[in-house]
This record gives C-alpha cells, structure tokens and sequence, in this order.
C-alpha cells in the first residue's frame, strides 16, 4: 500500500540502513498487542508474505480465505490479499492471551514495525514510525537483527522488485480505467492474484534446503520479470 506523505511528518526524520542501530525493540511486545487491531485492511501481503503463511499453516491460499485468515481489497487498483481483522477489530490470528499465534511466518509488515519503509525511486530504506508504538520504552536493536528474516539482502532485492512492479502495473491500471477498458483491468488484476498468491510457488520436485527461502525471492523476481511482459500484451 503506497503512502503519498512527508516522511519528516510520520518518522523521526531519519532513514535506516541494515546495519544501523534504531529505537525500535519493543521487548517482545509483553503485555500489548496494540498495532494487531484495528488494522483495517492495512497489512497487505506480498507473494513471500504469502507464500511463507502457506507454508507456515499447511494450507492453500483458498483456505486462508475460506477459514477467514485473510480477505482480498482493491489496492492501488489491484486486488490483493490482506490479514483480516475479527469481529472485535482483531487480527484473526491474535490469540486470546493476546499473543501473535503465526510469530514464526507473520507478514513483513508485522515483523519490521514500528519501523516502515521509504522508497526513493530505486530502492528504500527504514525509517522509525512516529506515534505508532504506544510503548515508550524500546531500545535500540540492529535493524537487521530486528527485521527476523531470512536471507535479508535477497528479502529486500525482492521487495523492492515487486513494489516497483506493482506501482509499474498500478499505473497501467489507470491509464486502462481511463480509457474504458474495464475488461483488460480485470484481466490484469486476475492475472497477477493468480500467478502471485494463488499459484503453487515452491521448487516443485526440489528437496527443502537451508536456503529455500532465497530460492522462492527468485523464483518471484524471475516470474515478476515474466509477467511484465504478459501484462504489456493485455494492455496493447
């Protein structure tokens, strides 16, 4: 979900590298579970997003959705999945001891907070959200530490290749709504829920390796280089 805002307006005004040190550990978050509600439809998944909770759960992409798990929203003119809140404004996999019961394989957004990225054209950096974490204690931590995920360079080479490619197809999107081509926007919207979230992404006949998660970052960034070229044919 792409913010149009000053950063010097939600942030402290700085920007952070990997191996810089931020205030951002919340010493495990004991006692609070404030930003796990009233989310809305803010935490959008990206295909590794997806594609870990698959993997996480044991479940299809069809379950999520059918067990409420997650929903599907129109997002900068794409229908993308997010984590769905529960009927008291909850994240659905909140527990009731008010702990995160998908820790291991939660969604990016979830794992960098209170941190959030900025985009500079070719590629971002963190910054610290300001008024977000309602704790008033946290420490500083790596950001690289902080940030849990494996395979971190090939993570971040990823993100910014599908929030590029995303803006990229937005933008497509509204020239063709523009236009009058209401049946191409649809085409292009299933094309990318199908290939992205719905289709299986593992290294179907590969055994499981101490870097299978650096293995899916390209089998996404390779089928994200594919389908621009598929989606230039929808929109000519």
């Amino acid at each position: 979900m792409i913010r149009e805002c000053s950063l010097k307006d939600i942030s402290d005004g700085r920007t952070y590298d990997l191996n810089d040190m931020v205030k951002a550990d919340t010493g495990s978050c004991i006692g609070c579970h404030k930003c796990c509600t009233g989310m809305g439809t803010s935490i959008v998944l990206d295909p590794y997003d997806a594609w870990r909770l698959k993997r996480g759960l044991g479940k299809t992409f069809q379950e999520l959705l059918d067990q409420d798990f997650i929903e599907l929203n129109m997002v900068d003119g794409l229908i993308l999945p997010n984590l769905k809140m529960n009927n008291e404004d909850k994240c659905s996999f909140l527990n009731q001891e008010g702990r995160c019961d998908i820790h291991p394989h939660r969604p990016g957004i979830c794992r960098i907070f209170p941190l959030g990225r900025v985009y500079d054209g070719e590629g971002f950096k963190y910054f610290l959200q300001k008024g977000q974490c309602i704790k008033d204690n946290n420490t500083k931590v790596k950001v690289k530490k902080w940030i849990d995920t494996d395979s971190v360079e090939a993570n971040q080479k990823f993100i910014n290749s599908w929030h590029y490619f995303i803006r990229e197809i937005g933008d497509k999107v509204c020239e063709l709504k523009k236009s009058g081509r209401s049946e191409s926007v649809n085409d292009i919207a299933m094309f990318i829920l199908n290939s992205f979230y719905i289709a299986d992404s593992s290294p179907l006949g590969q055994e499981e390796t101490d870097n299978l998660s650096e293995q899916i970052y390209d089998i996404f960034i390779n089928r994200i280089e594919k389908s621009k070229s598929i989606i230039n044919e929808i929109f000519a």
